[in-house]
């Protein structure tokens, strides 16, 4: 058994339970028990009211702590200049390019969100160990209040965009009208959309109120579950572990953000504004919170096997990334594996008509598959989930949603490289053969 031993309920405080058994049977009884309320709805048993009335309400706390958090990150995102970027070796921070858009412009952004996190969190430490103004368990105990809150935001923020799209847009030609209103709702109509020169719509809703928070959150967690059951298990302290490394990366590399997808190709809509505020804080936080409910002592071994598998993805992840960003920098001038990197030379047309050249990496981890860093994405993200142990189903909704997302992003990239390069791509396509595992896929 992966899981050496589960605690007993909070009010037998550091019991241990060792029922295999039991444990072997929840996951029997797991999509029974995720799907028992629609079941019970479908079969005349309950009622949509019934589950409502037994739903936390929104309070005024939860309202006050969420706009007082989405308020502090604008102010850190707004006011303060980055200063991270004058001290620390390597890292990229300030003001920044960011890629050629579809209508050939070229959007400058603040980056300084490495500096964010580390105020945040700096202030959350010095809350929990010295100043005490408030409780390190205090999103726990305000979860589902405050996903009303995050669910008002994600859609005024939407809504906001849509209608700010149809009139007074950031950059008219880079809008997208299909036609379709839902459609426009959901995926967005500006690629940008800004108010005023810097604050960025899309940079600021994927980093701030979700990915700052996501660290906050487990770290929440792992306080309540030491105020329930006495101690942190080692699986509470790899899910934090591993997902702070995640996070860290991202800020550290905030700057490489600017050339991927979500900010290169997706416009504005509900899809991204929704996702960042809702879907991305509390999806991606689920193994923290049913490690709450549920802890999971793991056996030594299994707990070292699951940090390796996490550390290899997240290598290849990171390797991945930047062997590309290397080539882009240099232009191909550099060494990528000991050797000068092999590329095809291909050529697009932007909206405005212009002629653009580009290259496609075919070395490195990009010569063994065209999207290879998801491949070390999704063995990151099923470290998080084997960390729970074998006791349920629902900690591994996680890799299965990163599964279908990241194949369908896959596919989508292909699909939207396969127009823009047109043969080069198929030229690319032949040379690396396979999307994101040899031999396989």
């Amino acid at each position: 058994m992966a899981a050496k031993s589960q605690f007993s309920a909070p009010k037998a405080k550091g019991g241990v339970s060792n029922d295999k058994a039991a444990s072997q049977g929840q996951w029997g009884r797991a999509c029974c028990s995720l799907m028992a309320p629609a079941v019970d709805i479908i079969t005349g048993h309950a009622h949509l009211s019934d589950i409502w009335a037994k739903t936390p309400p929104v309070t005024k706390t939860a309202v006050q702590l969420y706009a007082a958090w989405v308020t502090f990150q604008v102010i850190l995102y707004s006011l303060l200049p980055d200063f991270c970027h004058k001290f620390l070796p390597g890292y990229v921070g300030g003001v920044q390019e960011g890629a050629v858009t579809p209508a050939g412009a070229v959007n400058k952004y603040v980056i300084n969100g490495l500096q964010a996190w580390l105020i945040t969190h700096l202030l959350w430490f010095a809350n929990a160990y010295a100043l005490h103004w408030f409780s390190p368990t205090i999103i726990f105990d305000n979860w589902i209040p405050l996903l009303w809150c995050a669910n008002i935001l994600g859609y005024v923020v939407s809504t906001f965009a849509m209608i700010k799209g149809y009139l007074f847009p950031t950059n008219a030609k880079d809008c997208k009208f299909t036609g379709n209103f839902f459609y426009n709702y959901m995926m967005g109509i500006e690629f940008n959309p800004r108010i005023g020169k810097w604050f960025d719509f899309k940079l600021f809703f994927n980093g701030r109120p979700g990915i700052v928070a996501w660290t906050l959150i487990n770290l929440s967690f792992a306080a309540k579950q030491q105020e329930l059951y006495g101690q942190v298990t080692n699986s509470m302290v790899l899910v934090n572990v591993l997902q702070a490394i995640y996070v860290l990366d991202f800020f550290w590399n905030e700057t490489w953000y600017l050339k991927t997808m979500d900010i290169c190709h997706d416009h504005f809509g509900w899809y991204l504004g929704w996702g960042d505020c809702v879907w991305l804080p509390y999806l991606y936080t689920l193994q923290g919170l049913y490690l709450v409910y549920h802890p999971v002592q793991l056996a030594t071994p299994y707990a070292v096997g699951v940090l390796l598998l996490g550390l290899l993805g997240y290598y290849i992840f990171r390797m991945a990334n930047h062997q590309k960003d290397l080539f882009r920098r240099t232009d191909g001038r550099c060494l990528i594996w000991g050797r000068k990197p092999q590329a095809i030379e291909c050529s697009y047309t932007s909206a405005d008509g212009q002629r653009h050249h580009s290259k496609l990496l075919v070395s490195g981890f990009w010569g063994v598959a065209r999207h290879f860093n998801y491949t070390g994405d999704l063995m990151g993200s099923l470290a998080y989930c084997l960390a729970c142990g074998g006791g349920h189903l629902l900690p591994y909704f996680y890799i299965i949603y990163m599964t279908i997302l990241l194949i369908h992003r896959c596919l989508r990239d292909e699909h939207r490289c396969a127009s823009k390069y047109g043969r080069d791509w198929a030229r690319y396509t032949a040379a690396v053969p396979y999307r994101l595992l040899p031999g396989l896929f």
